[in-house]
């Protein structure tokens, strides 16, 4: 069997996810699961936390599931100040009801401030309980815009999400 044949037959696939959300100083700022202190905070119709978001799309996108805004819509009140952790567990929910498991996630977060290197290991803790995989599956690194466009000016933030999915 040739490696493609292989491949094709463990059925794997890849997502890709990415979210934006302006900055409010009225906000909580949820980032991964973990509140982290901020003078601003993500402003949606959730509690806006644009790494699950980004997650949860990278993961039904891979499965063909359509995205986030099919799923969870915020045209009511059902979703209104939901947490996100909870639209992640519905999505794994989701995909195993597929028969998909996850490989890996690999997470990229844009804003320039707070940092969040000593909130990095509660985010992947909480990503990995709730997407019901082990630590060393979930991956978070951060960035900067170094001071350009609307994250930049801290207008908003966005992150970005690689999935490894795998039919079981």
């Amino acid at each position: 069997m040739t490696i493609v044949a292989h491949i094709w037959a463990m059925q794997i696939r890849v997502g890709f996810g990415y979210d934006v959300h302006r900055l409010s100083q009225d906000r909580d700022l949820w980032l991964g699961g973990v509140l982290v202190p901020s003078d601003k905070g993500a402003l949606g119709h959730s509690d806006a936390d644009v790494l699950l978001h980004a997650i949860c799309d990278a993961l039904l996108g891979a499965a063909n599931l359509r995205d986030i805004g099919f799923h969870f819509p915020d045209t009511g009140d059902t979703w209104k100040n939901a947490d996100s952790k909870v639209l992640l567990r519905r999505t794994v929910e989701l995909l195993r009801a597929g028969h998909w498991e996850i490989g890996n996630i690999d997470c990229t977060l844009v804003l320039e401030k707070p940092k969040i290197a000593s909130y990095r290991e509660a985010m992947v803790a909480a990503i990995a309980e709730n997407a019901s995989v082990d630590v060393s599956q979930v991956s978070i690194k951060a960035t900067t815009s170094e001071g350009m466009g609307f994250v930049g000016t801290r207008e908003g933030l966005a992150a970005y999400a690689v999935v490894l999915i795998q039919r079981h």
